[in-house]
């Protein structure tokens, strides 16, 4: 009976939810323009481009191979750069490392900047400061990397147990022999879990940053787009899948390995 109460109790919230809801979805659709009639006329050509994609051109394969090569260095390089960086400004972002919550509340406001910028607006940028390349994407995936791996990073030290830190600071020890001996073993396997993590979305990034003028695989895939060859695009795309299963079988293998 108290809980068929209960339930009835909360009908009338739950369908007002619901309505406030549909209402938003309603609305924003509308904004969007969203125009489904429009979609299901356009059936025929989305048939057309997912014939081709079902066609692929394998005699495209060895000029895509190298793209994704530069694709994988661009993301190994920017992650490792970034995950570097990031740990020592973690450091810098906890106020029981620094002594100063005035200088851990800059950082992690610096931190916060950084993390709202995108990946995307990050190469356009670096494109606009180097130009065009390789360098330029590893340049934004190194500051997308720095931004989250810092943040997760010391919300990790905010957690950990203040036992070892008490116990070495009571003894004299200096705040670097703290975090070496207190805090680094006991966020270490956050760190490189972290580290693989950022390194999984990087290699997802890498594809679209081609299209800002970031290098790599991404360029490659603008220009088949651009001709209308869905079948090179296809040869593009399974490229990828393949790389993306690899690299999660690889961040999955490690984690085991080393956690």
């Amino acid at each position: 009976m108290k809980l068929a109460a209960s339930i009835h109790r909360k009908l009338p919230v739950q369908a007002a939810i619901a309505a406030v809801v549909i209402v938003i979805l309603v609305a924003s659709a509308k904004a969007i323009d969203t125009d489904l009639f429009s979609l299901a006329g356009n059936l025929d050509q989305m048939g057309v481009v997912f014939s081709k994609l079902a066609s692929p051109d394998w005699s495209y394969l060895p000029k895509v191979l190298p793209a994704v090569a530069e694709t994988l260095q661009m993301a190994i390089t920017g992650t490792i750069l970034g995950a570097a960086a990031a740990i020592p400004i973690a450091f810098l972002a906890t106020a029981p490392m620094t002594g100063s919550r005035l200088l851990s509340t800059i950082v992690r406001g610096f931190l916060n900047i950084i993390r709202t910028v995108p990946d995307l607006l990050l190469a356009a940028l670096f494109v606009a400061v180097v130009g065009i390349g390789l360098f330029t994407g590893m340049l934004a995936i190194a500051v997308f990397t720095f931004g989250v791996v810092s943040k997760l990073v010391y919300e990790a030290i905010d957690t950990i147990d203040q036992g070892p830190v008490e116990s070495l600071t009571a003894v004299g020890a200096t705040r670097t022999h703290v975090a070496r001996y207190a805090v680094v073993p006991q966020i270490l396997p956050n760190m490189i879990s972290y580290t693989l993590y950022a390194f999984e979305i990087n290699v997802r990034a890498s594809t679209v940053l081609g299209y800002v003028g970031a290098g790599g695989v991404g360029v490659t895939l603008q220009a088949s787009m651009g001709l209308m060859r869905y079948d090179r695009v296809s040869v593009i795309i399974i490229s990828i899948f393949v790389v993306v299963l690899a690299i999660d079988a690889f961040s999955a293998w490690a984690r085991r390995r080393l956690l």
